[in-house]
């Protein structure tokens, strides 16, 4: 287990983007809970520090949580390959999708305890009585009881989640349950994910939120966002110049790197090109082949300008994700199986890892650049994916599942799909925003404004200290 460094960020950052009764209320809220936590820690555990919503959630709340002048701090736990594969199996059986196909029995109890069992310990020399601790997700559940024996107060979070319950959902959650109904409170993203036997008076339900001010969701200067693609390697250049930099998280500069193979097979996008964009982890949830399928399928259909482009993090930068690299094979095979004419205008792309700012700030510049934005999630526990565009202003179609249709309310902030899997849907959603510019436009205006009203961090800070305030009562 290793902790995470978290520069403080003062709250002030967001006073720009807030109504003064807001900012008002946050400054209450803050005060509140320096007078609460004085003297203690908040310590959230999860399974990594890179990749995935999660933990780019917890490096901004956690960094204005010290803004505020509460000690928050971040460990990560190890885990053996093992291990990563049993959590993945258990997440995926609680979205009700198979995964692997994999036992959860006794043996696999025995492997997940024994793991967490070492980090419990590790995790003890840092934790003290009445301090807070936040496990986020299947990956941390096991440690619930050993941290409540030890006298903190213990708040398991779920990210994941699925609206109806089936035979599988009920698999994951038997397994996860003996952890989980010792915990003092849990968290979930809607209500609907809420398993029946989970004490009611425990529930909170705590929407996921977007910092407008990272790498990934900073201002870029219209000018730059092509220009900052050609450098980096996604798009049709004849020539690199210029040093393109960003903010990183630390409040240093970065400098984008030329990089060369982002593209499998070898075609950067088009400089003239309008572009379909999907980013999102290589998960077969996420349905990155269905995306490819669609639009491989609409082709004929579409403008000779309109491009796709599938976007995932380079699959050995994701420790806890291994099912990763066998979809993106996957969707490699599909491709290549197109006619080379199709095969020009579709392109996967795997975004370096080494560097989670310059990643971030590659996935703010593709998100602005792109003409629609894609999420055909076919379960999806909430969707930051969807909140970053709609921050952007971009319009998005995306799946009536989970989180998505909290975010987008369909024909206003966005295009929802009632069945992800309709092809032809997703076809007709693209054509209507190809063909309309001032639809897009106004789609892309009001996501906007469902984000700021909605989906900052200044709610779910104040969220946490609700229920911090009922734990210390």
């Amino acid at each position: 287990m290793r902790e995470v460094e978290i520069d403080a960020v003062p709250l002030d950052r967001l006073a720009a983007l807030l109504e003064p009764e807001r900012i008002e209320r946050l400054s209450e809220y803050a005060a509140r809970a320096r007078d609460l936590l004085e003297g203690r820690t908040v310590w959230s555990v999860n399974a990594t520090a890179t990749g995935g919503g999660v933990a780019e959630m917890l490096q901004a709340l956690l960094a204005y949580s010290r803004g505020a002048g509460v000690d928050a701090r971040w460990l990560v736990l190890d885990g053996t390959p093992t291990f990563f594969g049993l959590t993945k199996r258990i997440h995926n059986v609680l979205h009700g999708s198979p995964g692997d196909g994999g036992p959860l029995g006794e043996e696999e109890r025995a492997t997940y305890e024994g793991v967490l069992a070492k980090n419990l310990k590790q995790l003890l020399r840092f934790v003290r009585p009445d301090d807070v601790v936040l496990l986020h997700d299947p990956q941390t559940a096991g440690l619930v009881p050993g941290v409540q024996a030890a006298g903190a107060h213990v708040v398991w979070r779920s990210h994941i989640g699925r609206d109806t319950p089936t035979d599988l959902t009920d698999v994951g959650w038997a397994f996860l349950r003996p952890y989980v109904e010792q915990a003092e409170a849990v968290i979930f993203s809607r209500g609907a994910y809420v398993p029946a036997w989970v004490d009611q008076n425990k529930v909170w339900v705590i929407p996921p939120s977007l910092d407008p001010f990272t790498a990934k969701n900073g201002d870029i200067p219209p000018g730059d966002v092509e220009a900052v693609l050609r450098h980096a390697g996604l798009t049709v250049t004849t020539e690199r110049h210029g040093r393109f930099l960003f903010t990183r998280r630390d409040g240093s500069t970065g400098l984008v790197r030329p990089h060369a193979g982002l593209i499998e097979g070898g075609h950067p996008v088009p400089g003239h090109a309008r572009v379909v964009l999907q980013v999102s982890r290589w998960d077969r949830l996420k349905d990155m082949a269905g995306v490819l399928a669609g639009f491989a399928d609409h082709l004929p259909h579409l403008p000779d300008d309109v491009q796709l482009m599938l976007v995932g993090p380079e699959t050995a930068g994701v420790t806890d994700d291994p099912e990763g690299a066998e979809v993106f094979e996957e969707c490699k095979e599909l491709r290549l199986q197109l006619p080379e004419e199709s095969r020009r205008r579709i392109h996967l792309c795997s975004l370096p890892m080494d560097d989670g700012d310059e990643n971030a700030y590659l996935v703010n510049a593709l998100q602005r650049y792109a003409t629609v934005v894609v999420q055909k999630s076919l379960i999806e526990g909430f969707g930051l994916t969807v909140t970053e565009p709609m921050w952007k202003g971009k319009p998005v179609i995306a799946s009536r599942v989970g989180g998505i249709q909290d975010q987008i309310i369909d024909g206003e902030s966005g295009l929802l799909l009632d069945d992800p899997t309709d092809l032809d849907s997703f076809g007709a959603a693209l054509d209507r925003l190809l063909g309309d510019v001032a639809l897009a436009a106004k789609l892309g205006e009001n996501a906007r404004e469902r984000v700021r009203n909605h989906y900052l961090g200044d709610r779910h800070l104040m969220q946490y200290v609700d229920l911090f305030e009922q734990l210390y009562r």
